[in-house]
């Protein structure tokens, strides 16, 4: 065996997001490493995965059974390791082996063979399989059409839980109580299963939920890597449901049999050698368990071990996959131990979801079994509130972290509601129903969260209460220490104390109150760790010193990255991939380079990527107390979107070094009106605009505009409350929207352009000059946000002279800005005038999609200008494709079956796929261009 082909996930939808990026990529790593040759097939051009560095031969096409059998028919392949591709590859694996496409070849699969895979997959052989050994599953039965669903449901009695086999993310399953409910759910589920088979199975909503992450070897050798308990209980989706990892509630008798129950079913499984997801129900009342389900594979909880204990679940599955046995590999966080040595971890791991319920208006916003959010962050501390408040701080909802900010639900009715029907905010409504007085015993019967973590939250409320009855003035070091030890920001503290955050600071500073860090080492120190991975806390004076680095003038120079944070729609992988090509350009010019971020699922918090990691939120005070450690030279912002960016202003204010383009000219670009008055003065057309920050200034502005018009706030992501409206009334209701969301925002009326095509142009600039490295032109018309347009590499439409203008328009920006790296620049063709919408002077979304279209490594050129200072005429810059190439949006509609899909400024792709064309005589462009204003929308 000597060519492997991996199968990747496709594009990020919900439910399978860039958790399969970072075990692809690390399973390519460390199988080249063996000196394999390794193939891999996957259309997502966002993702480190599809890059030249991971794999010898990178299919970028779509995973259908017809383009493997294309690359087999032109490569021989000795082996396919599917485990690494989430349900997706998992599927197209078992599709292939049914029409004989492995054995017509020759191709082992590897990881998991197929016979295993359908056992896990196939909801009634998994019943059957665990009933002949006699583990605990849950009674219930195959279904495949209405009739056979209702009468299994009669036999099982309601509520009954419909799960449709072979789908990800819990596509389609729904907790059914009635039969008319039963009639509406089959149609849809048998719909969703790609083999039309609905399970109907006995309902455990309300019970705990566990999972465990365990790792099986060729010789039948286990381990278990990482015990995961959800807060919320069964019924909610493990995917949408805050996580806590190791366990807290779980009595270790019961985890020894979970452990025996995993152990047995996966010895039994026919040629399975890997990393496996087993998840338990367990009653709240008695010691009654049922095993739940199986994952095969890698998976999302995969991800979330691997970087809750540093154990590398993916690189090691893949080495299981190729025969090795667990204590023949070593565990390379320590270096010295197996990775037959199960992890222990003296610190807590709390994730929680990122949803993005406001960009679906009318979508049925309460949580189930059906997974919805679209990332997820994740909090390293020593306490499981230390770790949760980490965890909230890093989601970027314009919070201070979980309390203490002013924003506190007071309404008894709205609290108790939200109690009881889950959506993504019931963390923050049983926080203030705790500070309202509501008796822990009845948020504990409302949410069936279990009431260890509700005495957790009560402390921090009564904690809250405690520094709300001091001033800045009398507040104690022994108060503050508590509450940095409980997690809570300077800016939650001075919030309740009525001071500032830099008062906070100060007083710590003063009082000798620092944070400490330690490394994540996967044996609670028991072994000395080799991998430069770390979190913050704070400890007892004496009681820990933390970790001790080299000062900078001891070694290379320092730089810092700062990541995107967790995913959601706006910033998706693609800003990862910027950030990892980041570490990796600044490596090889010479630097030491750090990386912080929060988000579990992608390669950049891989540990062996950056010279340090640091797993802290994005959020100033964390990212601050990094710089005051590691006296970086510079810091880089420009690659994480938009996260990174908006701490521009505050890094410039406290004279921190910002690598590539000054804070001024960032400010410019994204202050709607300061860019529109550089655009006048410079000569550019731009669609005649004017600044509002009342509802009054807006309507005149709009009148004398005239309707529709655009509205957008500055300084946000994807199009963020963006809206084309068409009268005053739709005005009004929008500007009141974005300034109680946003209070004090600036925001830019312009008159929409209708009708116009739109198009942009990525660059990278020196401070004087610019190579473009693409001009893409969008097929929907101008309305549509740039990432839910299908974007067209080259122009299929405009022509030489119009394209010579973009260009010129974009040099002149980048000259007036003095931009040093990323340029993006969006541009409205109307009626032969060529106008200039915004420009990002950061990296683009587009970038990833501009390296794989044209085959350049554009971010490693972009760091060695920015920080080697070379100038762009020293590359050669690309103009010419062969046919064109496309980046088609991936949406995520389906999990919001209530909303219609319509497009409009606002971004709602959850991904993306690129796909190569000969000509525009190709049937996909044909089709695409022919329904380019089929979803239009406002």
């Amino acid at each position: 065996m000597q060519t492997i082909l991996i199968i990747g996930s496709g594009p990020i939808v919900i439910g399978q997001a860039a958790e399969f990026d970072y075990s692809g990529s690390q399973a390519a790593r460390a199988l080249r490493k063996e000196g394999y040759t390794i193939h891999l097939i996957n259309s997502n051009p966002a993702t480190i995965m599809t890059d030249s560095l991971t794999a010898d031969y990178v299919h970028l096409l779509p995973l259908t059974v017809e383009s493997i059998e294309k690359i087999l028919s032109q490569h021989k392949i000795d082996a396919v390791l599917p485990t690494m591709g989430g349900q997706t590859a998992l599927n197209l694996a078992t599709e292939c082996a049914r029409r004989g496409i492995w054995e017509k070849y020759g191709v082992k699969v590897i990881g998991a063979s197929v016979q295993a895979i359908e056992i896990a997959e196939d909801r009634e052989k998994f019943r059957q399989w665990g009933d002949s050994l006699g583990l605990p599953v849950l009674p219930g039965g195959i279904a495949r059409s209405y009739l056979e669903a209702k009468d299994l449901a009669q036999r099982l009695g309601y509520p009954v839980v419909l799960r449709p086999s072979f789908t990800l993310g819990g596509a389609g399953a729904q907790l059914v109580t009635t039969k008319a409910e039963l009639e509406k759910a089959v149609g849809r589920a048998l719909a969703l299963s790609p083999v039309h088979e609905v399970l109907v199975e006995r309902s455990v909503a309300g019970w705990k939920e566990f999972e465990l992450e365990v790792m099986r070897d060729k010789e039948g050798n286990f381990v278990v890597v990482c015990t995961i308990e959800n807060l919320d209980p069964m019924g909610i989706h493990t995917g949408d449901s805050i996580t806590i990892a190791p366990a807290q509630t779980l009595p270790d008798s019961l985890m020894q049999r979970m452990r025996e129950y995993a152990k047995q079913l996966l010895r039994s499984f026919p040629d399975f050698a890997g990393g496996c997801n087993v998840q338990f129900a367990l009653s709240p009342h008695s010691d009654e368990m049922y095993l739940i389900e199986i994952n095969p594979r890698v998976s999302r909880s995969s991800a979330l071990a691997s970087k809750a204990t540093g154990y590398p679940i993916a690189k090691i599955a893949a080495l299981l996959a190729i025969g090795k046995r667990l204590d023949e590999i070593i565990n390379p966080i320590t270096g010295t131990t197996s990775a037959f040595f199960e992890p222990s971890i003296d610190y807590v791991v709390v994730k929680v979801p990122r949803w993005n319920f406001d960009k679906f208006p009318g979508a049925n916003r309460q949580l189930g079994m059906q997974m919805r959010s679209v990332g997820e962050a994740m909090g390293i501390g020593r306490s499981f509130i230390e770790a949760l408040q980490k965890a909230v701080q890093s989601l970027e909802l314009r919070r201070n972290g979980l309390g203490a900010d002013g924003r506190e639900i007071q309404d008894l009715t709205q609290l108790l509601h939200g109690l009881e029907h889950p959506s993504w905010n019931r963390i923050f409504y049983i926080h203030d129903a705790f500070l309202a007085g509501v008796p822990l015993r009845t948020i504990h019967k409302l949410t069936g969260i279990d009431e260890w973590f509700l005495h957790e939250i009560q402390a921090l409320v009564g904690l809250e209460r405690e520094l709300a009855g001091h001033t800045i003035e009398t507040l104690s070091p022994e108060l503050l220490w508590k509450a940095k030890r409980m997690g809570l920001g300077d800016r939650q503290i001075a919030h309740l104390v009525q001071g500032l955050e830099s008062q906070i600071y100060q007083l710590r500073q003063k009082w000798g109150i620092q944070r400490i860090y330690k490394k994540v080492d996967t044996c609670a120190a028991e072994f000395e760790a080799q991998t430069p991975y770390y979190y913050s806390t704070f400890e007892p004076e004496g009681e820990d010193e933390g970790v001790y680095f080299a000062t900078p003038e001891e070694g290379k120079p320092r730089l810092l990255i700062l990541g995107s944070g967790p995913n959601r729609i706006g910033q998706g992988v693609e800003f990862d991939y910027c950030c990892v090509h980041g570490v990796l350009a600044g490596q090889k010019l010479g630097y030491e380079t750090i990386m912080l971020n929060c988000n579990p699922e992608t390669v950049s918090t891989d540990p062996d990527v950056s010279d340090r990691l640091y797993f802290e939120p994005v959020f100033w005070e964390h990212v601050y107390e990094v710089i005051q450690r590691e006296k970086p030279v510079g810091v880089v912002v420009q690659l994480g979107g938009q996260t990174p960016l908006k701490l521009a202003e505050k890094l410039h204010r406290y004279n921190i070094p910002l690598v590539g383009t000054s804070y001024e000219s960032i400010d410019i670009s994204e202050d709607r009106g300061k860019f529109s008055k550089l655009l006048e003065r410079l000569d550019i057309p731009y669609p005649p605009f004017g600044v509002a920050h009342t509802p009054d200034e807006a309507i005149f502005l709009a009148e004398k505009l005239g309707y529709p018009v655009l509205v957008r706030p500055s300084y946000v992501l994807g199009g963020q409350r963006m809206r084309i409206v068409v009268d005053e009334e739709e005005l009004v209701e929008q500007i009141v929207t974005i300034l109680r969301e946003m209070p004090g925002n600036r925001i830019l009326i312009d008159r929409f352009l209708a009708g116009a095509v739109e198009a942009e142009l990525d660059a990278l600039c020196d401070g004087e000059e610019i190579g473009v490295m693409g001009i893409m032109e969008h097929i929907e018309p101008a309305g549509v946000h740039s990432g839910d347009s299908t974007a067209v590499l080259p122009p299929f439409s405009l022509s030489a002279q119009i394209q010579e203008r973009m260009q010129a328009y974009a040099l002149k920006i980048a000259q007036a800005l003095c931009v040093r790296g990323f340029l993006n620049v969006q541009y409205a063709i109307h009626e032969g005038t060529v106008y200039v919408i915004e420009a990002n002077l950061r990296a683009s979304r587009t970038v990833p999609f501009l390296c794989k279209a044209y085959d350049k490594p554009f971010v490693q050129w972009a760091m060695e200008i920015l920080l080697k200072g070379r100038r762009v005429k020293e590359y050669e810059f690309p103009n010419k494709l062969r046919g064109y190439a496309l980046k088609l949006p991936v949406f995520s509609f389906d999990r919001f079956p209530e909303v219609e899909k319509t497009l409009g400024p606002e971004m709602r792709s959850t991904g993306e796929e690129i796909r190569f064309i000969e000509d525009l005589e190709d049937g996909l462009f044909r089709e695409l261009y022919a329904k380019r204003q089929v979803y239009l929308s406002r």
